[in-house]
């Protein structure tokens, strides 16, 4: 099998409209590997966030259990990050962000070696995603999300990130001690 893309791509499945709405595929193996992924998903993930400005991450899982996902907005709007932590990568710390929308079906391919955060944008967001790997807590980890070394510009509304108590507690990039390897694929700009 090829090599799977190491760095993040949205994929943007066709919907196929009528009179009573539109059908679309929201995963296909043929499709994803036409746009350099290649992975094998093993689980499918769903959450609920009440409130705009819900923020979840910025997270990943270390090896032996390292997850690469294919993440999708099923109600509402979330703009989706994907931050390079691949030590010695050139890009390393940088970010890549994407709309991800119900109405447009948009899904964004975050790799192993990248954080991963979304923030809510709308209330009532559901946010869909396939997993290359099952849930390890023992291999669960994060940087904190408003990292002045990460710089993501979140668009926060007047009331504030909604956070959880773990999201508010996890260490700087400076303090991160990166399990990921660069593997030659600097981070580049996401593509439409």
């Amino acid at each position: 099998m090829p090599a799977t893309s190491s760095v993040p791509v949205i994929y943007r499945p066709r919907r196929f409209g009528d009179a009573r709405g539109w059908f679309m595929e929201t995963y296909s193996e043929a499709a994803l590997a036409a746009v350099g992924v290649h992975d094998r998903f093993v689980q499918d993930n769903q959450s609920f966030s009440a409130f705009a400005g819900t923020i979840r991450g910025l997270h990943f899982q270390r090896p032996p259990h390292a997850q690469a996902k294919l993440v999708r907005c099923v109600r509402g709007e979330i703009m989706d990050y994907a931050v390079d932590l691949r030590r010695g990568s050139p890009t390393y710390g940088r970010h890549v962000a994407a709309r991800l929308t119900a109405e447009g079906g948009e899904q964004l391919y975050v790799p192993v070696g990248y954080g991963h955060a979304f923030i809510t944008l709308t209330p009532d967001v559901e946010v869909a995603y396939k997993v290359t790997d099952v849930y390890a807590p023992d291999c669960d980890g994060g940087v904190i999300w408003n990292d002045p070394d990460i710089a993501i510009d979140w668009p926060l509304p007047a009331s504030g990130a909604v956070l959880s108590d773990k999201d508010q507690t996890l260490p700087t990039l400076a303090a991160f001690d990166s399990p990921f390897d660069y593997d030659g694929a600097p981070l580049v700009e996401l593509k439409d």
